[in-house]
């Protein structure tokens, strides 16, 4: 059984997605609407159509070969920490597959131990470095040495803007060297954040214009509540370099889904200095991704 879940503007443009990669017609697959798309109020809060579109089932006394392909499909489709039960057609390909790699492991290790051992210790010394890169890669290291910034208008316009939306938070402001970082505390901080951080990201942008209305030069704004950015960072990190393991034993690509600019900024730059495997974005926004590649 392939089964495709897309997010999407609204529930057709998920559906067609889900058709394109499944490359069927509506008339050959079931539809469930999973999550309904929302405007949300002025853009705030806004939320994207969820589908799950499910192939029928074609009669046949042969059963059609799976790919173990469609792991690396499922996986990437689905939301995070969600599971999913892999089909047994598809898990017996992909042993299969491990099982070949082994056997053929084995028999290079045996012809070329010398050269093995060498190239080892040059990969050890590789990620090595790649490790010691990823730990000052964080795009939080800038927020080091900023000062207290009270009455700040950027701190003005959140709180004029939080009012209006009925929900109680505290800011601490602090800026410096091109930055203006805030802080958001207080028992709304969950619908603040929105899913996936989707209000924070549209108030953020909105904070960023008035932070610039009068600005000389380029100011950066970040909003975080409750540290959910560095805890989505250090989430995002860890997601890129297991995909990356993966992409570098199997050698086939991964695409995630949409992200906006900050995550896939996250992934960039987590990977960008691996040895193995390589990053590119396509796609138009909001539905633009990251694609994990072999080099």
């Amino acid at each position: 059984m392939r089964v495709s879940e897309k997010w999407g503007g609204d529930v057709d443009a998920a559906v067609e997605l889900a058709l394109k990669e499944l490359k069927l017609t509506i008339d050959e697959v079931d539809v469930e609407v999973l999550e309904e798309s929302s405007k949300g109020f002025l853009g705030i809060g806004s939320k994207l159509a969820k589908v799950r579109v499910t192939a029928r089932e074609e009669k046949s006394n042969k059963k059609e070969k799976s790919s173990f392909d469609d792991i690396d499909r499922i996986l990437a489709s689905l939301p995070e920490n969600q599971k999913v039960e892999v089909p047994e057609e598809i898990r017996e390909d992909y042993d299969k597959f491990e099982q070949e790699e082994m056997e053929d492991a084995r028999a290079s290790a045996k012809a070329k131990k010398k050269d093995r051992h060498r190239s080892r210790n040059n990969r050890g010394n590789r990620r090595k470095e790649h490790k010691e890169h990823r730990a000052e890669s964080s795009m939080f290291a800038d927020l080091k040495n900023l000062e207290p910034a009270e009455g700040h208008p950027v701190e003005t316009f959140l709180r004029d803007v939080t009012t209006e939306m009925g929900i109680d938070l505290d800011f601490t402001v602090k800026s410096g060297n091109g930055i203006v970082y805030v802080n958001i505390t207080g028992k709304d901080t969950g619908t603040i954040i929105g899913k996936r951080g989707q209000t924070l990201d549209a108030i953020q942008y909105l904070a960023s214009i008035v932070a610039n209305k009068e600005s000389d030069e380029y100011v950066r704004v970040i909003l975080d509540a409750e540290n959910y950015r560095s805890k989505r960072e250090r989430t995002l990190m860890n997601l890129a370099n297991r995909l990356a393991g993966k992409v570098e034993r199997s050698g086939r690509s991964i695409t995630l889904e949409p992200m906006n600019p900050y995550e896939r900024k996250v992934i960039h730059s987590t990977l960008q200095d691996h040895p193995y495997v390589t990053t590119r974005s396509e796609g138009k926004e909001p539905y633009r991704r990251v694609i994990i590649e072999k080099k």
